[in-house]
């Protein structure tokens, strides 16, 4: 006789998992490749997930971090730059070498290189909100000269920075923080440096807000919080944090079934899950499985937006069909 399996409510996040960036810059290579065949080069990790990293790679995808890695006899064959967005010396680069090349840009994060722009166009300095290191920040930094944009991580920091008084400025932000950190580096700027000049739209993409929302409905009396994604996800970390903050009693990131800690978890009644928006939704269909394995599982979808955003292909890969079956290894069957 099997032991009878523990009621457990699992509240599943909507919307979750890929948003329009992350979906149109994986297709970008699933096209490349079927177009061109292999190999397509992908300069950074498309997404920050090492599934669909992996799934690209069996397909032909080889990635590299610089463009010098690309083989003088492979000059020809396209190379795809992330969704996270690159500096402008890497296209020069490219266009350099003579480099077949397609820009996986999110359309988001091709905006916030904009405004950047733009501030600058009008006589300001850049204030970037965002965190040090992240691709996104280094591409957004690199549309300016070296000097003409200043990093800011923390309300903490805003109190170092040494603008002269009459410096014109205009701030800038990471799409993929936290909502609620960020509005207060932004109070601390406004407080020290009242004449900064906001962007023209705003900078955290619709995707990031919109989990973020669904964490909050969801997480106030979860036992256990999982968000999946990859540690160098940066809007993934930022749902672990909201979750905790928004009344989880724990929560946890982890990139697959295999890390989530059983052992640990307990006599749960309530979960709450999510995904950050480069997590595959195949991966979720995985962890409520395995849920259901040892729980008897009740699903609870807890909707707070319905996202209809949808980003198309640069004109050169709209020839080539793309079918359910090409992204199947991240969406599961259909």
């Amino acid at each position: 006789m099997t032991a009878e399996k523990r009621p457990l409510t699992l509240r599943l996040c909507e919307p979750r998992g890929f948003c329009a960036g992350v979906d149109r810059a994986i297709q970008i290579v699933v096209l490349a490749l079927k177009k061109y065949g292999s190999p397509v080069y992908v300069r950074h990790e498309i997404v920050h997930n090492k599934y669909v990293v992996e799934g690209l790679k069996a397909r032909g995808a080889v990635f590299i971090e610089e463009l010098e890695e690309i083989p003088a006899e492979h000059a020809d064959k396209p190379v795809v730059f992330s969704a996270h967005g690159v500096p402008k010396s890497v296209p020069a680069d490219a266009q350099a070498r003579n480099l077949f090349y397609l820009d996986a840009t999110c359309p988001l994060v091709s905006k916030v290189h904009k405004q950047a722009m733009r501030h600058s166009r009008l006589g300001r300095h850049v204030v970037l909100i965002g965190h040090a290191g992240h691709p996104e920040v280094i591409g957004t930094m690199g549309q300016l000269p070296e000097g003409d944009v200043t990093l800011v991580e923390t309300e903490a920091e805003v109190a170092t920075l040494d603008f002269a008084p009459e410096t014109d400025l205009g701030f800038v932000t990471q799409t993929t923080l936290s909502v609620e950190d960020t509005a207060g580096v932004i109070r601390a700027l406004q407080e020290r440096f009242p004449h900064i000049q906001a962007p023209a739209a705003e900078s955290i993409c619709y995707a990031t807000t919109n989990r973020q929302e669904a964490v909050k409905e969801a997480a106030p009396g979860a036992d256990f919080f999982l968000v999946v994604g990859a540690p160098n996800s940066s809007n993934s970390r930022r749902l672990v944090e909201v979750a905790e903050r928004a009344g989880a009693t724990r929560a946890l990131l982890v990139q697959r079934e295999s890390e989530i800690p059983w052992d640990e978890i307990g006599d749960i009644s309530v979960l709450g899950l999510s995904a950050g928006a480069s997590a595959p939704e195949i991966i979720i269909d995985e962890i409520i499985q395995a849920f259901r394995a040892r729980y008897d599982v009740t699903l609870d979808v807890v909707i707070t937006a319905e996202e209809t955003e949808n980003f198309p292909v640069m004109s050169a890969l709209r020839d080539v069909e793309l079918t359910n079956a090409d992204m199947a290894f991240v969406n599961g069957s259909v």
